[in-house]
């Protein structure tokens, strides 16, 4: 599927004015925040799909992978298995943090043995909370997979090194947690007429799982989390172009993931009354994007529904990834989708930028990043 011409041949001079005036504000305002900030933070211990996958598939044997232009096309080192043309949400939310470097692969073999400088992240392309949904792609690490490599692997180098793995020192870590689309997406979605599990029932399955996740990480010493929500996943282009009306949100993908976010808060408010446990907050990634596409250009962006990238096709009029070395549009910074589900790194700078630093409850809940990283 070519992509279309989506900016057109010209651009008004105020319309691209003020696009970027919010793209200096908000890197900006990004920058501004993570110097000031009186973070705590060493680095951080990344959980998930492809949203928060720095480079691990490019060392599995799987379909899932973007180690190829054009992915990486606006980073100084090119394709680094990254699902966008730069920065994920770990990349940005580093910066933010002041950091070191960036998050390494897990998976990656010069991480080994350097586990305690900054953190790494497992996270995999196409992985799930449910076991079964990582297998869809070729084996991909699941979420219990991704935290039983925390356990066996990175807990024990970090005591070799000298490293103290109790609770504070954990303390010093954030647990970031991104996962539960692909359930969706290559599960339920994918089998649901071959089903007589609800929606309602497979989202209560999902969430108690993680749930058992989150206090398996805390029972390691854990103490810090961001909870990452589902995005509109009927907004995607890849939801969008499977349906007849090609002109709205995919409303019954909308509502799993609305389903989904609201059982996390709920979990979130669980966890926070109790006595002991650890410190929780729900980035409402939902609600962000969403803005997002509702008003794009009081956020800088143009196009909302269509794949930056040429995607490979499914036969069904749309894909997921990038056809390699295929064509894309001319300015990333004002489109929403890099390929047909995944964001593009202006989108990603919105996002970590708002659950670092916003005060709005509806997009950090109960507080900020910024605030959780100097208790």
């Amino acid at each position: 599927m070519a992509p279309m011409n989506l900016l057109g041949p010209k651009l008004s001079i105020s319309p691209y004015f003020c696009i970027l005036i919010y793209t200096y504000s908000i890197f900006s305002s990004a920058e501004n925040a993570g110097h000031g900030n009186n973070s705590t933070i060493k680095g951080m211990f990344v959980f998930g799909d492809s949203l928060l996958d720095n480079g691990n598939n490019n060392f599995i044997k799987t379909i899932a992978k973007a180690d190829y232009l054009p992915y990486g096309m606006d980073s100084p080192l090119g394709p680094t298995g990254r699902f966008s043309n730069g920065k994920t949400f770990v990349d940005v939310l580093a910066e933010l943090l002041n950091i070191s470097a960036s998050i390494p692969a897990f998976l990656d073999p010069s991480t080994k043995g350097n586990h305690a400088a900054v953190g790494v992240t497992f996270a995999s392309g196409s992985s799930g909370i449910l076991s079964e949904t990582s297998s869809v792609a070729g084996g991909v690490p699941s979420l219990h997979e991704q935290i039983k490599n925390f356990e066996e692997v990175t807990l024990p180098e970090l005591q070799t090194r000298g490293e103290d793995s109790s609770r504070e020192s954990l303390s010093k870590y954030l647990f970031v947690i991104g996962s539960g689309t692909n359930d969706y997406v290559l599960n339920y979605f994918m089998k649901k007429s071959q089903s007589n599990v609800s929606v309602r029932e497979f989202t209560a399955n999902l969430t108690t799982n993680l749930s058992s996740q989150i206090k398996k990480l805390y029972s390691l010493g854990a103490q810090k989390f961001v909870l990452l929500s589902l995005f509109p996943l009927g907004c995607s282009p890849l939801s969008i172009a499977a349906q007849s009306n090609r002109n709205v949100c995919n409303k019954s993908h909308n509502k799993a993931a609305v389903l989904f976010n609201a059982n996390l808060r709920a979990m979130v408010n669980r966890i926070r009354r109790q006595k002991t446990g650890p410190n929780v907050l729900r980035v409402n990634a939902y609600r962000i994007l969403r803005d997002v596409i509702r008003n794009p250009g009081l956020n800088g962006f143009a196009n909302t529904r269509q794949p930056c990238c040429q995607v490979m096709s499914t036969g069904a009029g749309g894909g997921i990834l990038c056809k390699k070395g295929g064509s894309t549009c001319q300015d990333r910074n004002t489109q929403v989708y890099f390929d047909g589900f995944h964001v593009t790194e202006a989108v990603n700078v919105v996002l970590a930028t708002k659950a670092f630093s916003s005060n709005l409850t509806t997009e950090a809940y109960p507080f900020s990043i910024s605030k959780l990283a100097q208790i």
